[in-house]
């Protein structure tokens, strides 16, 4: 998914937003749940924009179909390492339906938990905002 790795590497959130379905499906690495449409996914993606630190895509894999992408991607989170993957399924439409995290080590994912904990009440303002 090109148009989405180049704009979350040029840290034009707005421009990933705008290739996100609006029945978007995010799953967290660090929350059981599903969490569902556009304004949600949105601040979190503007959140981890914010929490990761010396973010960058190390690879593209994609499928025959084009409709299924994995970019393996390397941050940090304070003083601790993430490798991590973002699973990227697009609609008809060729906007992103779903939208899957995984990172590792487990203390990378700790301490991303803990970060993005403290994004909560700024993410939950936003996706009101938008969802307004």
């Amino acid at each position: 998914m090109r148009a989405f790795r180049e704009a979350v590497e040029a840290h034009d959130m707005d421009a990933a937003e705008a290739l996100l379905a609006e029945d978007v499906v995010f799953t967290s690495p660090v929350v059981f749940k599903p969490y569902t449409g556009k304004p949600i996914t949105a601040a979190i993606l503007r959140a981890v924009a914010e929490v990761f630190e010396d973010f960058r895509y190390l690879r593209e894999i994609n499928d025959v179909n084009g409709r299924d992408h994995a970019l393996v991607f390397s941050a940090r989170v304070g003083d601790r390492e993430i490798e991590g993957c973002d699973f990227i399924h697009v609609d008809d439409d060729g906007r992103i339906d779903e939208f899957t995290v995984m990172v590792r080590p487990l203390s990378g994912a700790q301490a991303l938990t803990a970060a993005m904990g403290a994004q909560f009440e700024k993410i939950a303002r936003e996706e009101r905002d938008r969802s307004a």
